[in-house]
């Protein structure tokens, strides 16, 4: 189902995912702040509340004890009337209390109520003449509890805010820590969404690139199939359709050059032995300015004859680099080997040649390689002075062979490094007094290289040319 979609709306598919879970995370965050607001609000009312019920009730315990003394001792029925009304306002900052403290005991309440009722019913009673000390001394008896419950009550109030406080704290901990799992788990599982689709959208374009280089390196063997978004699925479908083309140009071309090429090479060696027949003078003796036209003729046919063989050469080479017979093989000592059968070249032109290093065996097509080496050889050969060093050195490195070749020549222009590797192609700086080469030995090389999914690279190098083979060994 989901390759049935585009890249583009599978990105943007996973961004919404991973937007909708981090907002999602962040809404939720905002809910909890806002609630632990709410829940910090309330206890602090509730607190100023309880707080102000607890004094107001101490304020009518005074009221009621001074109004209560002064009606003893003046007998007006004002006094008994102000304690009343500070009684009633006392049992309602009492009920308000009562309600908020749930924990606090009952007891308390009720010998408030308790001391109220009894002084109001003291009150109550007819005055006497004259005062009589035992009404006042039950009075006193009755209202001497208030102010220690007072003291009890706000007791009580400031461990009720205490409470409520320690409830608010262990709250905002709990959701602290919810908030906090909530938020790294969101990371987290956003991280292995982006992660985990990323690899997954990245994936055909990985065989994409790969079908890229596989078309770059004139390999046409292996059908390119690309799986994932269904943009990227047509992309792959172009790039088979591309390579089959391709491929059919390829071996169109191979006819074509083995064609034109024996078609040329037969009126080629008529006209080289027409030449050949003049100089001997068959047709007669030949003037001094017949036989430089002679001369000329026998050495351009001699050079045409040269690039038709070498066309032939470069076109069996790159046909016989699709087709490897791998195994394994010892390169340290396919190298001496190469060397050793170059030998009288190398010597004539009065080199040294030094064989180093070594690796493990790799699975190879020997036969190809010890031509890609042999013509690593022949290159340097011609292109070093007398006396010179030609340097091959074997070694691993991240789980692929390196083979590498330098020599003590003029090396390679900077202008012509990005094409010494094409066809046919000649570099700039040529040995003085030799014949020009035909531009295919790196060429070759190259063919053979890539066939193996190798690299064939030019190194950075102060003196001569430095090249360098690279071979996995994965494959």
């Amino acid at each position: 189902m989901l390759s049935k979609l585009s890249f583009r709306q599978l990105l943007l598919g996973v961004f919404l995912l991973i937007a909708v879970l981090l907002s999602a995370a962040s809404l939720h965050a905002l809910w909890t702040l806002d609630r632990l607001a709410a829940h910090s609000r309330d206890s602090g009312h509730h607190a100023l509340a309880l707080t102000e019920n607890t004094q107001q009730l101490a304020e009518r315990s005074v009221a009621m004890t001074r109004s209560a003394r002064q009606y003893l001792v003046l007998d007006d029925p004002a006094f008994r009337k102000r304690y009343a009304d500070a009684w009633r306002d006392a049992r309602v900052a009492l009920d308000a209390v009562a309600a908020a403290l749930p924990y606090a005991p009952a007891a308390l309440f009720t010998r408030w109520r308790q001391a109220g009722e009894q002084a109001w019913d003291i009150l109550q009673l007819p005055a006497t003449r004259p005062r009589s000390s035992a009404r006042q001394q039950a009075l006193e008896k009755a209202l001497n509890p208030l102010p220690a419950v007072n003291e009890e009550l706000a007791a009580e109030v400031k461990q009720e805010v205490e409470r409520r406080n320690a409830e608010l704290l262990a709250e905002l901990d709990q959701r602290r820590a919810v908030l906090k799992a909530q938020v790294i788990g969101s990371i987290l599982l956003a991280a292995l969404l982006a992660s985990g689709f990323g690899l997954w959208l990245s994936r055909p374009l990985e065989q994409i690139e790969a079908a890229i280089d596989t078309l770059g390196e004139n390999r046409y063997d292996q059908a390119i199939v690309v799986r994932g978004p269904s943009d990227l699925e047509r992309v792959g479908q172009q790039l088979n359709w591309l390579r089959q083309r391709l491929a059919e140009l390829e071996a169109d071309k191979a006819r074509f050059l083995r064609h034109i090429s024996h078609e040329l090479k037969t009126p080629l060696a008529a006209l080289r032995e027409g030449v050949a027949l003049l100089e001997d003078g068959v047709a007669g003796a030949l003037s001094p300015d017949q036989r430089e036209i002679a001369g000329i003729l026998n050495q351009n046919t001699a050079a045409l004859q040269s690039q038709i063989e070498a066309l032939l050469r470069y076109n069996a080479a790159a046909f016989d680099a699709q087709r490897l017979q791998r195994q394994l093989t010892d390169v340290a000592s396919l190298l001496t080997q190469t060397i050793d059968s170059q030998r009288l070249q190398w010597q004539a032109a009065r080199l040294t040649v030094a064989a180093e290093g070594k690796a493990r065996p790799i699975a190879i097509d020997a036969d190809k390689l010890a031509t890609a080496v042999g013509n690593l050889l022949s290159n340097a050969v011609r292109f070093s002075p007398p006396g010179g060093l030609i340097a091959f050195r074997v070694g691993e490195l991240d789980g692929k062979l390196l083979l590498d070749c330098t020599d003590q020549g003029p090396g390679v222009a900077p202008d012509d490094a990005a094409r010494i590797f094409e066809p046919f192609y000649q570099g700039r700086r040529q040995p003085a007094g030799a014949r020009r080469g035909n531009g295919i030995g790196l060429s070759i090389v190259h063919e053979y290289v890539a066939a193996h999914g190798g690299v064939l690279t030019l190194m950075p190098s102060q003196r001569g040319a430095h090249f360098r083979i690279e071979l996995p060994y994965d494959l």
